[in-house]
């Protein structure tokens, strides 16, 4: 009778994934669930740690979504692929970020960086964090070129941008380079406003900018043609993000394809962002994630977005020293990072604790876009020297 019941037991843990539970699988639970506090209780980027998080737990839990399929010697595709297998080809193949970049597009306003050109030049001083982040995780952390180029690019505060540039150069580290880059975006209004003040004085702080010029309806038309056409010749392996951000941008300011951008804004975007964020937590199973090298990943994305931050300001001030007659406040050189609006809400904070009437958020915007812009051509520039 014994042997019976030991035998149905054994049938029974077969059956079963408890048999294939680890100690590495039970570590993610835990860091699965760090996520989700952080997601629902602190609201770090929750749109996306949520997802992340709950596709963590699910790739770390014994089960049969995620058997791989193959090609047969007939040359079919033989079906034996789980759901979260083809989920999670919308990373591998390309699919989500440059979907995300159509809502973004859709969302964004270029009038403030159109009206003041030169604060293009904020967006791309603030990609000083993505390179000194990138020379440091091959100096000090033993990355490869393309992993540590994967890892600098937490630095321009651009979670679909750094998913891209990691499916390219790194795939094994899409899972902690995402957590890393969309929790230290989360952190911005953390992290940013004691390098600004390290980086300003009170008189700074106080500087008053001209009012932006009203900018025409056929400014805003041309502006993301012409940019799409520039970086997509200057930089063709940014083409998907910037034609996809351009294509939403230019849905929004023609003011006749309504539909498709509430589309863009709303539905498509919030349903991609689904799948994005729990494709990404489905790559981060134990034997990958619980590495020493996730560890740096997350240390470099403190100091990613600590220099990116330096960098902005460091360029703001020396713009200053160029044209005193037309100063702009150091404090939306922050903004170059493209956490859009975030980064530009901190430079309005931080603004109006030194002078509550002096209002930078328009101003702040422009590095913020041009950040967008600028993390992208710096993606595709590391994708192309290292493919």
């Amino acid at each position: 009778m014994s042997d019976i019941l030991a035998s149905v037991a054994l049938m029974f843990a077969n059956d079963t994934g408890f048999h294939a539970i680890t100690g590495g699988m039970i570590v993610m639970w835990l860091v699965s669930f760090v996520l989700m506090y952080l997601a629902i209780v602190k609201k770090f980027e929750p749109l996306l740690l949520l997802p992340i998080a709950f596709g963590a737990l699910a790739v770390n839990i014994p089960s049969r979504a995620f058997y791989e399929g193959g090609w047969t010697i007939e040359g079919m595709f033989a079906p034996t692929a789980g759901l979260y297998y083809y989920i999670s080809q919308g990373i591998h193949l390309e699919l989500f970020p440059p979907l995300i970049f159509l809502g973004v597009g859709a969302m964004t306003d270029f009038g403030p960086l159109i009206a003041n050109p030169r604060t293009l030049l904020l967006g791309g001083g603030a990609q000083f964090g993505v390179f000194v982040t990138m020379f440091c995780a091959v100096a000090f952390g033993g990355f490869t070129l393309g992993e540590a180029a994967s890892i600098g690019i937490i630095g321009g505060a651009d979670g679909p941008t750094s998913i891209f540039t990691a499916n390219k150069l790194a795939r094994h580290l899409i899972g902690p380079i995402a957590v890393a880059a969309y929790t230290y975006m989360a952190l911005v209004p953390l992290i940013q406003p004691p390098i600004m003040r390290l980086m300003t004085n009170a008189k700074e702080r106080t500087i008053r900018m001209k009012s932006l010029r009203k900018v025409s309806k056929l400014e805003r038309l041309v502006f993301p043609i012409m940019v799409m056409i520039i970086c997509t010749l200057v930089v063709p392996d940014a083409s998907a993000l910037i034609i996809m951000l351009m294509l939403g941008n230019i849905f929004k300011e023609s003011g006749v394809v309504e539909r498709l951008v509430k589309t863009s804004q709303n539905e498509l975007m919030n349903i991609v962002t689904i799948f994005l964020g729990t494709s990404v937590g489905l790559t981060m199973s134990s034997d990958i994630f619980l590495q020493p090298q996730t560890l740096m990943i997350i240390a470099m994305g403190v100091v990613a977005f600590g220099f990116s931050t330096f960098g902005g300001l460091l360029l703001a001030k020396i713009m200053n020293w160029c044209s005193p007659k037309n100063p702009v406040n150091p404090l939306i050189g922050s903004a170059g990072v493209s956490a859009v609006p975030m980064a530009a809400r901190v430079s309005q904070v931080e603004g109006a604790k030194y002078d509550p009437q002096n209002f930078l958020l328009m101003h702040a915007m422009g590095p913020n876009v041009a950040g967008v812009i600028g993390t992208a051509i710096a993606a595709g520039y590391m994708i192309s020297r290292l493919s």
